[in-house]
């Protein structure tokens, strides 16, 4: 939720609450118990210990070895525990093999031979674009495991089971895994503080200054396709219009612009209690990254990063190259703001399944591809979409953000 001041002595507005037509598939629900076959230390020659990374640099160090690695990268995740970053190398069986696992070293993070390439996982990820897309599936690349992770929720039964299984199956052994989700996927229809448009109800995600310096917002794209105008409360006067929006296709992502120029939009998340965290900079996600999500329904809830790139098969229709985690969410939840504790933004809720009690996934829309998209800043210009440390920020009271469900 974005906090945001409105001049001429209207209301504060903390976004919040979800939505229309959001779902969405449970994901690696054990993203940090070690897998089989495994090793997170494997690889780190003697006499060159990893070094400790922050998880904003991990991105940028990740990005710059699968660049120099070229086909031996394998994929990579950051070990938030250990505050490494592990990067996967295809064991080709040559001499290339060694070259880049050293090369890996030699940078300070963490080599682990593995099997199967990023090119092959990519293939397998085309595979079932192809020949199983099917509502109620999801799938993205599980660097943890050197596998394309495949879900289907309760729905998938019967023929297009075994049209997925067969599918899956195809890709040869260890190249991917099916999971199955313990719901269905299915709209996310209640919420809190929330905007409305249309009879829909979606949560206000970031707060952004537009390339002409118009103050707006981002919100989940399917939201914007429901409604084109947007209020404070049901049936009220609106505050908000779209811009843009994408829904399905290549992200779940829309801008507004508020109606009154005069508009304040910090970059700041409300964060409950009275309490808000300044939002420094827009920045990219890793696998392994410690995030934290708010939402109407729920509060605040934390969680990590599981999956990049991720494509789910909403009823509605395939959204690819979403960020896939295992943050709770609940209906209200849907739209909200993804972040890291010093203050990054990182996504936007687009669906999820599962609950905050019995735990459940979600899955985000970058926000950095969206800023690019639609041409706006985080805030009130100026903060950037770089990866680097966030800003401390001002006025907030708060050093970090304390996650709990009862917010």
């Amino acid at each position: 939720m974005s906090h945001r001041r409105i001049s001429k002595g209207k209301a504060v507005l903390a976004g919040a609450g979800a939505v229309g037509v959001a779902a969405a598939a449970i994901l690696l629900p054990n993203a940090n118990a070690s897998q089989s076959g495994t090793d997170d230390g494997a690889g780190s020659g003697a006499g060159q210990n990893p070094r400790t990374v922050s998880a904003a640099s991990a991105p940028e160090l990740v990005a710059r070895l699968s660049s120099q690695l070229g086909d031996d990268y394998a994929g990579a995740y950051y070990d938030a525990a250990k505050k490494q970053v592990v990067v996967n190398v295809a064991d080709g069986g040559g001499n290339g093999g060694d070259e880049s696992a050293e090369r890996v070293r030699a940078s300070g993070a963490v080599a682990r031979n593995v099997r199967n390439s990023m090119g092959e996982l990519r293939s397998a990820t085309g595979t079932l674009t192809r020949d199983a897309t099917i509502p109620g599936t999801a799938w993205a690349v599980d660097p943890r495991t050197n596998q394309v992770l495949v879900t289907a929720d309760t729905t998938v039964t019967g023929e297009r089971w075994d049209t997925l299984e067969s599918t899956v199956r195809s890709l040869g052994d260890g190249v991917a895994r099916i999971q199955k989700s313990a719901g269905e996927f299915k709209p996310f229809l209640e919420g809190g503080d929330a905007i409305f448009g249309g009879g829909a109800r979606c949560s206000l995600g970031f707060n952004v200054t537009t390339q002409d310096g118009t103050p707006g917002f981002l919100t989940a794209g399917h939201c914007g396709v429901a409604a084109e105008q947007w209020s404070e409360a049901q049936n009220g006067a609106p505050v908000g219009t779209v811009q843009a929006a994408t829904f399905p296709g290549d992200g779940d992502f829309a801008l507004l612009t508020y109606d009154d120029p005069a508009t304040e939009a910090p970059g700041e998340v409300d964060l409950g209690n009275g309490q808000t965290l300044p939002i420094g900079q827009a920045g990219e996600a890793a696998v392994g990254l410690d995030v934290v999500r708010m939402g109407s329904t729920t509060g605040l809830a934390d969680g990590s990063v599981t999956g990049l790139n991720a494509t789910v098969n909403y009823a509605e229709g395939s959204v690819s190259g979403l960020i896939q985690t295992n943050v709770c969410a609940e209906p209200g939840d849907s739209g909200g703001p993804l972040f890291t504790a010093d203050g990054t933004a990182i996504g936007l809720t687009s669906g999820g399944s599962g609950d905050c009690t019995s735990g459940g996934e979600t899955f985000f829309q970058p926000v950095t591809t969206a800023l690019a998209a639609v041409g706006a800043e985080i805030g009130a210009g100026g903060a950037g979409t770089g990866t680097g440390e966030a800003g401390s920020g001002t006025g907030t009271g708060n050093d970090g953000v304390e996650v709990g469900r009862d917010h």
